[in-house]
């Protein structure tokens, strides 16, 4: 983008909830995010100059959020997987030109530095590419919630490929648990899901 000679940071506001920052120094971001470090509603995003500040999360988002953490912990314990919760412990740092809290994050078999598999939940869609930001720190796998459906990216030699199915996971039934995502009974969705587990087996 060019540069207006001014000082302040150039400022898009893309849709409610979402303001986006351009030309944003790392050293500016830090100064930011510790300003914003208070404010639990509030999520911010910064890849190469770029920053982007998401607020409020919706009660839609953290139903969904949840929902889907929920299920895939019950696939991860009806399948004897063992597994690591992460939550959103940010990831990311100067040297990689970017930095971002997933919405949720999991090691699978054993504790690791980086998590095996992200979870993002996108209700107000911003203009960075979470997916690079991943792609940077070479999580094998990210699931990304979006518009009703779940979409699995998973990483191949240089970049993220869209899939049918986990690679992680391969014998995760996607339709069936996106099904149980959609229903709007969180306590029921689980148990469906766990009882269509079982009757597969």
């Amino acid at each position: 983008m060019t540069k207006t000679g001014s000082d302040r940071p150039q400022k898009d506001t893309l849709q409610t909830g979402c303001i986006t920052l351009h030309e944003i120094s790392w050293e500016k971001f830090s100064v930011i995010d510790s300003t914003l470090a208070d404010i639990s509603a509030i999520r911010s995003i910064y890849l190469d100059g770029v920053l982007e500040i998401m607020t409020p999360l919706s009660e839609e988002y953290e139903h969904l959020k949840s929902t889907i953490g929920l299920l895939l912990e019950a696939y991860l314990r009806e399948k004897n997987i063992r597994f690591y919760v992460r939550g959103s412990a940010t990831l990311g740092s100067q040297a990689l030109g970017g930095r971002k809290e997933p919405d949720e994050s999991y090691n699978l078999e054993t504790r690791k530095t980086i998590p095996d598999l992200v979870i993002e939940v996108i209700i107000t869609s911003g203009s960075i590419d979470i997916l690079e930001i991943y792609r940077r720190l070479r999580v094998p796998e990210v699931w990304i919630w979006r518009g009703g459906n779940l979409e699995v990216y998973s990483l191949g030699e240089s970049q993220y490929q869209p899939g049918e199915n986990s690679r992680l996971l391969p014998d995760l039934d996607l339709k069936l648990f996106t099904e149980c995502v959609r229903r709007n009974d969180q306590y029921d969705a689980v148990n469906a899901f766990i009882q269509a587990i079982r009757q597969q087996n």
